[in-house]
């Protein structure tokens, strides 16, 4: 092996791409072995410097990289796993008061319960006039709901949310994990997911539903809203509430059962009440 000062210019750019693109993110190395697009995502990655760079910030002569037929170029393209760079901020310092590295802290959970006023906000029973029906039947609470309950029990800047990875972008979907904290502990970790068409564009507006999403997973440790995942609680709140017809689709003329609010008259476009 060739160390120091023999390394030519190109050798060192390579040795030092090579290591930031190992340590460059802790959690795309363990994760992505779990997506559905991992090969697709590998072989890109370690075959095509366009995906290297992307992924390490750095720029690499394409005639350092091994060639890759037009078969493997095309399946990458339209199969690969992105990062958008949002790393949380780390820091290394463990000096007694120095700020808490929430990308990988446990702190403060399950220490203790919170106050009893706390907890009774947390805990009520939720209003049956906030909860709403998707014409597939899924019960849910509007996202910003969950953030009043979170202000009446914490108050304002009580609470907040704390990226723990980079955003994994796929050609439909979003995904970040988060951490919720509460009082300065960590309650609970959930990865938001968002689905999005339409082109890179729609991207920012997938990142804001990927932290809702996200929100609404971890406030399930906190019991909010908890009625929704309570099986006798959803059988009996759609006969009170809901009224399951057929619809016709205004431009296929497609008819299918949907589900809707007793309260509301007519259905949400593109369907129309047969």
């Amino acid at each position: 092996m060739i160390h120091g000062k023999y390394l030519s210019t190109s050798s060192r750019l390579m040795k030092s791409s090579f290591l930031s693109a190992r340590f460059s993110s802790n959690y795309a190395k363990g994760t992505i072995k779990k997506m559905p697009y991992n090969s697709a995502f590998q072989k890109s990655y370690y075959s095509s410097p366009a995906a290297k760079n992307s992924t390490t910030g750095n720029s690499i002569s394409a005639s350092t990289s091994k060639p890759i037929n037009n078969d493997s170029e095309q399946s990458s393209s339209s199969n690969t796993i992105k990062s958008f760079s949002d790393s949380p901020a780390i820091t290394s310092s463990l000096e007694a008061g120095s700020p808490i590295n929430w990308s990988d802290s446990f702190h403060g959970l399950g220490t203790a319960p919170f106050p009893k006023e706390v907890s009774d906000i947390l805990l009520a029973p939720i209003e049956n006039d906030d909860i709403e029906i998707k014409p597939d039947g899924l019960l849910y609470l509007p996202e910003i709901k969950y953030r009043r309950i979170l202000n009446r029990a914490f108050g304002p800047g009580g609470w907040g949310l704390a990226p723990r990875t980079e955003s994994l972008i796929t050609p439909k979907q979003i995904s970040r994990e988060y951490a919720l904290i509460c009082h300065g502990r960590l309650v609970s970790v959930a990865r938001g997911e968002q689905d999005y068409f339409g082109g890179d564009e729609k991207i920012t507006t997938a990142l804001e539903g990927c932290k809702s999403n996200a929100l609404m997973r971890c406030c399930k440790d906190l019991g909010i809203a908890s009625e929704l995942w309570d099986p006798g609680f959803i059988r009996k709140w759609k006969k009170d509430f809901c009224d399951e017809i057929f619809a016709e689709h205004v431009t296929t003329k497609k008819k299918k059962k949907l589900w809707k609010l007793k309260k509301n008259k007519t259905l949400d476009y593109p369907y129309k009440k047969i």
